[in-house]
């Protein structure tokens, strides 16, 4: 393991990569809307194969069209170690959410043909298709579908805003691969992602150790008042959902507060029927999200929240219903992993510390059916989906020294 200690990846390359791929589905100010299945997302999957195929790795496609590039090993029988995230992005997305965790795992490749370093398993990159999940719901579908969370008919059925399914959308771009989801094994999972919060560039680390992810619960709220007019109904008649809104708001604000450390809630979504300035909404409907480490926690702001929600809007006279339409429970990912990657850091000489990952990622569903750590990098004012999303050269440099060597610890280098 001597030689890989100088052991270094090209942060030129790397960024001429990331800005290359932002080239590809431009957002408006700066950044990028490559959502998934369109034909943006097609044209970016087709330049990271090219790049693949360059480096003289194998593309392998599942039938939820998740890429698979691979970089073969010494030893025909070991499993595959797998790096990767996703090239997808949110309607107003920055250039590094996801494509981060796939290009830098593709410079690690192209870093170690460059110095002629082997290994005893091969390595893979992986792009997992829809980990946004704004387009079809829920967040990393494709994921969830290779760990056994959802079916592939169930995913397939997904639709968007405009009624189109999944399954219909994925052949429509060509990338319904062979393989079987699922099939494949692993010996384990590093996936480096932008902290996409403020606490490493707040704490002056270069590198976030992720010990866990966060459990989520998304929750489906309906308000149902009665429209009427806002200038001729008397204030004490009204039966105005959008107040329903205003408190069941405040309710998620008090319910994360109280549960601090680790624990946020917020309604980010947000339909108001029927929109209309001088109508009194009639109904609104919204999505909650709550989020923690600890399962026992989640589970109980999500029974508070149950309990509280519908004698608040009972109070003013409103009908309040709910179900949830996305979870996963919190993931503490491997023991073994995250130590390759805390020693990498140190070993290299980057500043870091441990770190709770405060959004869901690829490898929180990976974590189920095989050994994982997520390796996160400062992103400048913690901002993320969201397309004035920055990060720095050195950061991504620092990111993917680190990948690269938890790799090559775990892959075994062959003298």
């Amino acid at each position: 393991m001597d030689r890989s200690k100088n052991l270094r990846i090209d942060p030129d390359r790397l960024w001429d990569s990331l800005m290359e791929m932002a080239k590809i589905g431009p957002g408006v100010a700066g950044g990028n809307n490559r959502q998934t299945l369109t034909d943006e997302d097609a044209e970016g999957r087709a330049l990271f194969q090219s790049w693949c195929e360059a480096a003289g790795l194998s593309m392998g496609v599942d039938t939820m069209g998740n890429m698979f590039a691979t970089r073969e090993g010494a030893d025909a029988d070991a499993l595959p170690v797998y790096v990767g995230s996703h090239l997808d992005t949110q309607p107003t997305g920055g250039k590094y959410d996801g494509v981060l965790g796939v290009l830098g795992g593709l410079e690690v490749l192209r870093t170690l043909n460059d110095l002629d370093v082997k290994t005893k398993h091969p390595i893979v990159v992986t792009n997992w298709t829809n980990e946004e999940g704004t387009r079809f719901a829920p967040a990393m579908l494709s994921s969830g579908v290779f760990a056994g969370k959802h079916t592939q008919d169930w995913a397939y059925e997904r639709v968007d805003a405009e009624g189109k399914s999944f399954g219909d959308e994925l052949k429509r771009i060509g990338w319904v691969g062979d393989e079987a989801v699922g099939a494949r094994d692993m010996h384990a999972m590093f996936e480096l992602h932008i902290e996409q919060g403020p606490i490493l560039e707040a704490e002056g680390k270069e590198i976030g150790v992720v010990t866990h992810g966060q459990g989520l619960r998304w929750i489906e709220c309906t308000v149902t008042g009665k429209e009427s007019h806002t200038g001729s109904t008397p204030m004490s008649m009204r039966k105005n959902a959008g107040r329903g809104l205003a408190l069941v708001t405040e309710l998620v604000h008090e319910i994360a507060m109280k549960n601090q450390p680790n624990a946020v809630g917020a309604i980010g979504h947000i339909d108001v029927y029927p929109n209309s300035r001088n109508i009194i909404p009639g109904k609104v409907v919204f999505t909650v999200d709550m989020r923690t480490h600890l399962l026992d926690k989640l589970n109980a702001m999500v029974a508070e929240f149950e309990e509280r929600a519908p004698k608040i809007c009972a109070e003013i006279g409103m009908e309040f219903e709910c179900h949830i339409v996305g979870q996963f429970d919190p993931p503490a990912f491997d023991e073994t992993c995250v130590a390759a990657v805390r020693d990498a850091a140190e070993e290299l000489g980057y500043s870091h510390m441990d770190i709770v990952s405060g959004a869901g990622h690829d490898a929180c569903w990976i974590n189920d059916v095989a050994p994982t750590a997520m390796i996160m990098c400062p992103c400048v004012d913690g901002l993320s989906h969201n397309e004035a999303e920055e990060i720095s050269k050195e950061w991504a440099q620092a990111g993917t020294d680190v990948l690269l060597h938890a790799v090559l610890n775990t892959a075994e280098i062959v003298e």
